[in-house]
């Protein structure tokens, strides 16, 4: 799928009556079962940006909190600058006794602070991201990459990959697994996308086919 019809099958799933927050919900939960099936060992840390990207990470750190899975989330925004369905996860979330961090631009902090993890959850930015990369998701993502080592789940696409092109910002979150939503984005396929995909699955969200 390119960008444009991401977006039109969400908005045509939308107005047949499945609200947006459920499609959120079924795509964090069905992250969160890959995650559990692969296996999750210690600490989680998920990266969030403000739009529904981050929204589903949430939604990930909700769901594998109840499975009583150790669970942080890093906000790369306030979380006022939230809205629609993601500020419907947040709230969701907020409520849980589940850290929760702003991050201040500090890369080596960051750095350190996903050393002891045993999954780094890249929620930053979806298939909507285009041109070139800006702060604070620069400190964010070269943070993320210095831990290459580890699990790193990328959230429908990695951050800094561009959806249609397949070719990747500088920079771009390295992961090893992806979870795309309702079907391959059309830039996996390129050659310059490839070292930065991983494992790839896709993730079905309940929006059906019509």
């Amino acid at each position: 799928m390119t960008r444009a019809e991401v977006r039109q099958y969400d908005a045509d799933a939308i107005a047949r009556g499945v609200p947006g927050i459920v499609l959120m919900e079924n795509a964090g939960r069905g992250v969160a079962d890959w995650m559990m099936e692969i296996g999750v060992h210690g600490p989680v840390a998920i990266i969030c940006g403000k739009g529904n990207n981050g929204g589903d990470g949430f939604v990930i750190a909700r769901q594998l909190q109840s499975r009583c899975c150790d669970v942080r989330v890093i906000l790369l925004f306030e979380p006022e600058a939230l809205t629609g369905d993601a500020a419907i996860a947040w709230k969701a979330m907020e409520a849980l006794p589940i850290p929760r961090t702003l991050f201040d631009g500090d890369e080596i902090a960051l750095t350190k602070s996903l050393a002891d993890c045993d999954w780094i959850v890249d929620a930053m930015l979806g298939t909507g991201m285009t041109g070139e990369m800006r702060e604070p998701f620069i400190a964010a993502i070269r943070a993320v990459n210095h831990h290459r080592g580890k699990k790193i789940m990328a959230v429908d696409l990695p951050s800094g990959l561009d959806c249609d092109t397949g070719s990747p910002s500088e920079p771009t979150v390295m992961a090893t697994h992806t979870a795309t939503f309702m079907a391959t984005k059309i830039g996996f396929s390129g050659s310059a996308a490839t070292p930065f995909l991983g494992e790839v699955r896709v993730i079905d969200i309940g929006a059906g086919r019509p």
